[in-house]
C-alpha cells in the first residue's frame, strides 16, 4: 500500500455496500482494500497495518464482534463497526468489545466519511498539544503515567492496552485534571462530533477504561470520578 496514503479495510458481505464505501473513500483520498467475510478480514487485519477498519457486524463465517475482539487481542487499529437500525445492544456490545464507533445502516455517505475523518484524525495527530499538556507530552500523577508521544500508559508501573479512543479520553481527561466535563464536550472534543453521537458512548468508553486501569491499578481507576448529573473528571491525588 501507498505509505503516504491512509489506508483502510471496508468488511462487508455485500458487495455494493463495499463499492459505494470504496468510491467515496477514495474520492477523499484514501487507499482501500476489502475484505467480504470475517476469517478473511481478521487474517488482513493482523498481517497488515491498517489505519481503520470499517467493519460489518453481520458478517458469515466469523461476525464482526468476534473479529474485532481477536483483533485486540494483538492490535489497536481504530475500528467503526456498520449496524442495522434495530441492533443497539449489539453497538453497546461493541464499544465493550473494542470497536471505537459505530454507523448506523443505512448509512449516509456523508457521515461515513464524517466519523473516518474524525477518528483518524484523532488516532494520528497531535490534537491534544494545543489543549495543554506540558513540554514533554508525558503526563505524571503518583499512580498513573501517560506518554504521550509513544501513546502509552502505565498504572502503578504496569502498562496498560487501551484501544485509540480509550487512550484519547483518559489523555483529553488528564491534561486538565479535576476539570468537570459535560457527555457533550467530550462527544464534541473527543469524538469531534457536532451533530452526530450517542452520549451512552462516553459511558461505555469511561466504563471500559476504568475497568482497564482497575486490574492493575485501583487508585489509577479510582481518579476517573463521575459527577452525577454533569459528566467525568480526573481527580488528581492530592
Amino acid at each position: 500500500m501507498a505509505e503516504n496514503r491512509e489506508s483502510i479495510l471496508v468488511v462487508d458481505d455485500e458487495e455494493r455496500i463495499r463499492r459505494l464505501l470504496r468510491m467515496y473513500l477514495e474520492k477523499e483520498g484514501y487507499e482501500i482494500d476489502e475484505a467480504e467475510d470475517g476469517e478473511t478480514a481478521l487474517q488482513k487485519a493482523v498481517d497488515r497495518d491498517y489505519d481503520l477498519i470499517l467493519l460489518d457486524l453481520m458478517l458469515p463465517g466469523i461476525d464482526g464482534m468476534e473479529v474485532c475482539a481477536r483483533l485486540r487481542q494483538v492490535k489497536a487499529t481504530p475500528v467503526i463497526m456498520l449496524t442495522a437500525k434495530g441492533e443497539e445492544a449489539n453497538r453497546v456490545q461493541g464499544f465493550e468489545m473494542g470497536t471505537d464507533d459505530y454507523v448506523v445502516k443505512p448509512f449516509s455517505p456523508r457521515e461515513v466519511i464524517y466519523r473516518v475523518k474524525a477518528i483518524l484524525r484523532r488516532s494520528s495527530a497531535t490534537a491534544f498539544l494545543s489543549k495543554g499538556a506540558n513540554s514533554s507530552n508525558n503526563i505524571v500523577f503518583p499512580h498513573l503515567v501517560i506518554e504521550h508521544d509513544a501513546h502509552r500508559v502505565s498504572a502503578d508501573s504496569q502498562e496498560v492496552s487501551l484501544t485509540p479512543k480509550e487512550y484519547e479520553l483518559l489523555h483529553y481527561l488528564a491534561i486538565s485534571p479535576d476539570k468537570v466535563f459535560s457527555r457533550e464536550e467530550l462527544l464534541k472534543d473527543v469524538w469531534n462530533y457536532e451533530f452526530f453521537g450517542d452520549l451512552r458512548t462516553v459511558d461505555t468508553h469511561v466504563k471500559r477504561l476504568r475497568e482497564k486501569l482497575n486490574k492493575v491499578s485501583p487508585d489509577a481507576a479510582a481518579m476517573i470520578t463521575t459527577v452525577w448529573g454533569v459528566g467525568y473528571k480526573l481527580e488528581a491525588p492530592k
